[in-house]
């Protein structure tokens, strides 16, 4: 069982549960940061991470880190704080490693975005664990490397909010102030955001794997984007899963 840490603070946890994407109604304002595709660098011949055998989890050290668009840049291009604006310590998916640069998947609008990190500013762990989400089976699995853990019903984005295609993973973890409201017993953050609301209930429209007080609900397009899944679930993951873990939505 993994040991992860749970934020159950009431003004932290109505932090996350405000800006969700999954849940009440959106509220417009500024759009997420980031511009499309720029940070997509197109450096050759960094190693793939992660992609056979597991996942690597980058933990930053220290307050803030620095992210570059190409690995070597002299000028940061972000930089982000640590814990996150949720009070998680920060962690990124790690997708190549060259040399003494790692590129890592960001949690910044558009979704998929990534940029490149020292490996000296970070932690690396690992993880066998993957969750993958198949919104057209409605459906969620769980996988050790090519074992199947556990698998469920979910419920997605409707209409035109839609839950998006896509490889995430699970920022942040918390337990809402009600277990038995809208977010059920757990909430994970997504590195993700809704495609269609840019802001959403005060937040920057973050999506989230959390559970529900409607199990009726599941096998429906029924969220804003988030996605549900029972309450027994949900408390499964919030106990094996660690925070890193990866997360595909497929098409």
């Amino acid at each position: 069982m993994r040991q992860v840490k749970i934020h159950t603070g009431a003004l932290l946890a109505a932090g996350l549960v405000a800006g969700l994407a999954g849940c009440g109604s959106p509220d417009n304002g500024r759009s997420g940061d980031g511009p499309p595709g720029a940070d997509r660098p197109a450096a050759a011949g960094p190693r793939q991470s992660g992609r056979q055998g597991g996942a690597e989890i980058a933990t930053v050290r220290g307050r803030r880190i620095a992210v570059h668009r190409q690995k070597g840049d002299g000028s940061a291009w972000k930089t982000l704080s640590s814990p996150n604006e949720m009070g998680a310590t920060r962690v990124f998916l790690v997708d190549a490693k060259d040399g003494d640069w790692l590129r890592v998947l960001l949690p910044i609008r558009p979704n998929g975005s990534t940029g490149w990190v020292k490996a000296s500013d970070v932690r690396l762990s690992s993880t066998s664990h993957r969750v993958e989400i198949d919104p057209k089976a409605f459906t969620f699995t769980v996988f050790d490397g090519d074992k199947v853990l556990r698998t469920g019903k979910v419920a997605t984005g409707e209409g035109g909010t839609p839950t998006p295609a896509g490889r995430f993973y699970f920022t942040e973890l918390i337990r809402p102030p009600n277990p038995d409201g809208d977010y059920g017993a757990y909430a994970f953050g997504l590195s993700g955001f809704s495609p269609t609301l840019r802001r959403f209930a005060g937040g920057p429209g973050q999506l989230a794997v959390h559970g529900t007080n409607k199990a009726s609900a599941l096998g429906r397009e029924v969220s804003h984007g988030c996605v549900r899944v029972g309450n027994d679930d949900i408390t499964w993951m919030a106990k094996n899963l660690a925070i890193g873990t990866p997360v595909v939505v497929k098409e």
